[in-house]
This record gives structure tokens, C-alpha cells and sequence, in this order.
């Protein structure tokens, strides 16, 4: 990619991190998304669930979002499931730049599951994160039939 393409495509994010012992946001070489650490020491027990903080509070530009995902060595690393699948935290609206989870208190935080007892250390590496463009307005219309070809339903690919 041209250095011209590069600049055109780079985003700027504001960052606040609310503890100087968690290790700075870096994205890394290969990937597309960022890893995030934990802000402090966590034990958790077996069937424990916690919202654990990241240190951090994003200030998204306009028209995008983050989404937050565990990495995929988090459930083998320290047995975690992360409750809601994907935490998505929204930025302030492309058209009016309203709303968002974007203030100076709106900390980061992942809602994790335990699985096994565990303990999770300052800055681990728990989940990660990218951002995306916000979903365009969409206009729904609705018809009496579809004209798309049918691929036989929910389920129905096979297993092989």
C-alpha cells in the first residue's frame, strides 16, 4: 500500500488511561486488531462473573465503533468466556456527532465469565479490539416474496 493510501486510511484516537501501570495501546505488526490488558489483579472463582476494567476510556471519531472480543487464547489461558459474546461501544453519530461511549469517565471494561478459578495479572492480555465504520441508515421494506436463489434453510450446508 502507498504511503499516500496509508495516510488517507489513518484514524486518530484520543486515549485516556486512568492508571499509569497498565502498558500503553500499540497496535501490532501483524493483525488487525489491539490488544487489551487488564488494569489490575483479579481472582476469580469458578462460575464468578466480573466486569474487568482495562484502564482505558476511547474517544472514538465520528461514524465509528469499537468492537471487543476475547483473544483467542483467553479461554485457554485463564478459562474465561466472555458473557456477551461482543461488546460493542459506540462512537458519536457520523451526522450529528451525538452520543457515543466516548467521555472522559466512560472506562473500558470486559464482562468475563469464569469457567475454572483463575487469576488474571496487571496487564495481561485478555481481549482485544478494532474499530469499524458505523452501520449506514438502512431503510427496511417489506415484500411478499424474495427473489434471491434458496440455499435450503438455517443449517443446511452440511457438516463436510
Amino acid at each position: 500500500m502507498s504511503l499516500e493510501r496509508k495516510k488517507r486510511y489513518r484514524v486518530k484516537i484520543k486515549i485516556k488511561y486512568f492508571t499509569d501501570k497498565v502498558q500503553k495501546l500499540e497496535k501490532i505488526a501483524k493483525g488487525n486488531w489491539i490488544d487489551l490488558r487488564a488494569a489490575e489483579n483479579i481472582v476469580m472463582k469458578k462460575g464468578e462473573f466480573k466486569l474487568i476494567p482495562l484502564g482505558i476510556a476511547v474517544e472514538l471519531p465520528r461514524g465509528y465503533e469499537a468492537h471487543v472480543v476475547p483473544r483467542s487464547s483467553t479461554f485457554k489461558n485463564f478459562g474465561l468466556i466472555q458473557v456477551n459474546h461482543q461488546g460493542v461501544i459506540d462512537g458519536p453519530n457520523r451526522e450529528t456527532g451525538e452520543g457515543g461511549y466516548c467521555g472522559n469517565d466512560d472506562a473500558w471494561f470486559v464482562p468475563m465469565y469464569a469457567m475454572r478459578d483463575t487469576e488474571i495479572h496487571l496487564n495481561d492480555r485478555i481481549c482485544q479490539f478494532r474499530i469499524m465504520e458505523q452501520q449506514p441508515d438502512i431503510e427496511f421494506e417489506e415484500v411478499s416474496e424474495l427473489t434471491g436463489p434458496n440455499r435450503g434453510g438455517f443449517g443446511s450446508t452440511g457438516k463436510n
